[in-house]
């Protein structure tokens, strides 16, 4: 609703989604350090380590949101995917956007396990609190998404335009410059898509928080979150009306549902396997030496 919050000194635009990104990544970054101290068995050692990774993680998320965005669209075929094609360097114009979540999530725990690793951390722990953590950091950039007009839901049925927000919301007419909910949708009423996102990140961050205590083996919180969460994004993305996602086999499946299909299944098999497997102190790191 806002893309562009004001304009700095010299006329630099301060962009909400970028705004939002910042902010959830400091306070996915706060907590990563808090649950590190409050679950390891020796803080000191391991302070270090839970201080080093977010900075690791951040680098991972946008190589790999750019990277996924960028072969989505060469797969495809389209325009913007061409474009890369004939010019490979405007593939780090972040600044004109296309982020893929699915492909920051699979960039950051890769450079976060590697960080986590090089400090001597237990890496399924590191990952239980990492990914709670980051629950939380991917509610306040979904505001952002919701401020900027991004990752829109489809037009509500006719009869059910009187719903409340976060249901639905009513699309600005005019659209302030900067919105990318698109001339199409000007003045109507879209299913909430951005919110729900938001929402969803919450409850499955304090979920994670609920589950870290009463874990069977590190790594277990990890996997129901991915679970819930697949089927959860899934879901929202059947309510999504923006086609700059990805959509394949005749438009049936958005790029997110494929992987969310994937990652869930995935998940979900190592929960049933790993059922009867138990850790003495699976609520602590170790804080064992590099």
């Amino acid at each position: 609703m806002h893309p562009i919050l004001f304009e700095l000194p010299g006329g630099f635009p301060l962009r909400s989604f970028g705004l939002m990104v910042v902010l959830g990544f400091l306070l996915g970054s706060h907590l990563y350090g808090r649950l590190g101290r409050r679950y390891s068995a020796d803080p000191e050692a391991t302070a270090a380590g839970y201080a080093s990774v977010p900075l690791w993680i951040l680098g991972g998320i946008l190589l790999g949101a750019r990277g996924m965005y960028v072969i989505v669209e060469v797969l495809q075929g389209t325009e913007v995917g061409q474009g890369y094609v004939d010019d490979p360097l405007t593939v780090f114009a972040y600044w004109e956007g296309g982020l893929v979540m699915y492909g920051g999530t699979f960039g950051g725990i890769a450079l976060g396990l590697w960080a986590a690793k090089r400090h001597g951390l237990r890496l399924w722990h590191a990952l239980d609190l990492g990914l709670t953590a980051g629950f939380f950091g991917l509610a306040v950039g979904r505001v952002g998404c919701l401020l900027v007009g991004d990752d829109f839901g489809k037009i509500v049925p006719a009869g059910s335009e009187g719903l409340p927000f976060p249901l639905v919301i009513r699309v600005p007419d005019p659209l302030p410059e900067g919105s990318l909910f698109g001339a199409d949708n000007i003045g109507q009423v879209l299913w909430a898509t951005q919110p729900w996102m938001s929402i969803n990140a919450v409850l499955t961050g304090a979920l994670g928080l609920w589950l870290i205590k009463r874990r069977r083996y590190a790594g277990q919180v990890t996997l129901v979150l991915l679970v819930l969460y697949s089927i959860a994004r899934y879901t929202i993305e059947s309510f999504r009306g923006d086609k700059i996602r990805g959509l394949w086999f005749d438009d049936s499946f958005s790029t997110s549902q494929l992987v969310s299909i994937a990652l869930g299944a995935t998940s979900l098999t190592l929960l049933v396997a790993w059922r009867k497997r138990s850790e003495e102190n699976s609520g602590f790191d170790a804080g064992v030496a590099p």
